[in-house]
């Protein structure tokens, strides 16, 4: 008589799908009802989940009710909890039960659109969704497919400052010849409040470190990047013998959010030819309320454009969109033509294929996600989204304003208060406000990060997680507060210091 046969491993059982998929939602759902209980500050200690672990993987299959026990016991604990409506830190990390939707359905098909043949949808509804996004933005026809440009869902800014890097670099270096030596005479230029990323990708496109260029920003000017400093910047370095090669501005800076004026730099840019990146990563995605479309007067100048709508548009991580007014200097730096992806919609040159638009050869399907979250709300919904948020920031800038122990540092543009407890009795400004926020963070009833302008230490309130409401504000400020008046108390006076005068 023969042996019953093992049961065959099934990796993708139909059977199984529903009732799994519906444990994992029941447990999501279950994380966002109780978030609130949630210290919002993971407070484990360095290495605590290698002690609650195996030290190796199991043999056998767990069930999927064991692993979700773990994910509750082991998981959560390290978790810093951004779609708590009490984080206040980073940046607005939105999410909505659209993105979620989309997410899904991405994981799902989990195609990977690396060329339009490998499939067409990926790459039409991402052009499609690129489009709808710039002329939610009001941008010009110019960097549209429908106009003469075009654009890509990158994962994050840093990938679309490389890739137009790159692009700026191969542009320069063929119109000087060809020559790679030329590459050490290029000269990027920003201001001292661009995002570190921008250093980081310039140094992986081959410029020396000694070429970058980082222009001082002052309270004069809310510390967006000055012209004139940049025009004279140029002028030394071509007096040098240098090559001017990119400028990037910004529409919202990490530490302060600050918005440099496009149009200005723009000028600027075309007269010496250099590329003119924006990037709007915190602040472009309130472009789409006409009361903030100012912040991309000038946009017209400009080489590219990028925006992250995981940071404000409802939409999880990650999606960057970036627009370009000639797509063809980006596919010309990195576009590749391996033999066994030759096919005759490629080679008949009316299709784009997104591997020559990004570093990696493999994508996702991103703009499932984002076309999701477009239509579930519509534009209408997005904005008034993005309104709800700069208007509890305000209510928040208010509560500040009115005690005299503190101070807002740099003036709010949109949901982003930088703010600090004002030096007092010979306490050091920058210790008092950091013994403030070490305690507010280690309260675990919110978490807030920190940014220093001009030498100033001080603590940055980001307002923008999906669920915060005006309670949380409120709370916020009690905190606040609350720590302040400990702070103070166990701070004795020490010499004064130069961020005190």
């Amino acid at each position: 008589m023969c042996k019953a046969s093992k049961k065959s491993f099934i990796p993708l059982d139909i059977l199984s799908f529903r009732d799994e998929s519906r444990a994992v939602i029941d447990f999501v759902a279950d994380y966002y009802k109780n978030i609130e209980k949630y210290p919002v500050q993971s407070e484990v200690d360095p290495g605590y989940l290698a002690s609650m672990l195996p030290d190796s993987a199991p043999y056998s299959p767990n069930s999927l009710e064991d692993v979700l026990k773990d994910v509750n016991e082991c998981i959560l604990p390290g978790l810093t909890h951004w779609q708590s409506p009490s984080f206040f830190a980073y940046y607005q990390a939105s999410s909505s039960t659209a993105a979620f939707v989309g997410e899904m359905l991405c994981s799902a098909f989990n195609v990977v659109g690396f060329n339009w043949i490998s499939s067409p949808a990926a790459t039409e509804l991402e052009c499609v969704v690129l489009d709808w996004m710039a002329k939610m933005l009001n941008l010009p026809s110019s960097f549209m497919f429908s106009g003469t440009g075009g654009g890509v869902i990158h994962g994050t800014t840093c990938e679309a400052v490389v890739c137009t890097l790159a692009a700026a670099r191969d542009k320069a270096l063929k119109e000087l010849g060809g020559n790679w030596e030329n590459i050490t005479k290029f000269v990027v230029y920003a201001s001292d409040q661009t995002h570190f990323t921008f250093q980081k990708a310039a140094k992986l496109v081959g410029i020396p470190p000694s070429n970058f260029r980082f222009l001082q920003t002052s309270f004069a000017t809310e510390f967006a990047m000055s012209p004139e400093l940049l025009r004279s910047a140029i002028e030394d370095d071509i007096r040098s013998g240098l090559v001017p090669l990119y400028i990037c501005a910004t529409v919202g800076t990490t530490v302060c959010a600050a918005v440099d004026p496009i149009a200005e730099l723009g000028k600027v840019a075309n007269e010496y030819k250099l590329w003119l990146h924006i990037d709007a990563a915190h602040a472009g995605n309130a472009c789409i309320c006409p009361e903030f479309r100012h912040f991309l007067d000038g946009v017209e100048l400009a080489s590219s454009l990028s925006m992250n709508p995981h940071k404000w548009f409802l939409t999880n991580m990650d999606c960057c969109c970036l627009w370009l007014k000639e797509p063809r200097f980006l596919i010309d730096s990195l576009s590749s033509n391996p033999e066994y992806l030759e096919n005759n919609a490629s080679n008949s040159n009316v299709v784009v294929d997104y591997k020559d638009w990004q570093v990696t050869l493999s994508r996702r399907f991103r703009s499932l996600k984002l076309w999701i979250v477009i239509r579930r709300h519509g534009v209408e919904n997005l904005m008034e989204h993005i309104r709800s948020d700069v208007s509890l920031a305000k209510q928040f800038e208010a509560l500040v304003t009115k005690d005299d122990r503190f101070e807002i540092v740099v003036p709010r543009r949109t949901v982003l208060v930088l703010f600090r407890l004002k030096p007092k009795h010979g306490l050091d400004g920058s210790e008092l406000n950091r013994k403030l926020l070490d305690t507010i963070n280690s309260s675990g009833r919110a978490f807030l990060t920190q940014g220093v302008v001009a030498g100033i230490y001080a603590i940055r309130c980001v307002v923008g997680a999906t669920l915060t409401e005006e309670r949380h504000i409120k709370d916020l400020w009690s905190l606040i507060q609350e720590k302040a008046r400990i702070t103070l108390l166990q701070c004795s006076p020490v010499s004064k210091s130069d961020d005190d005068a």
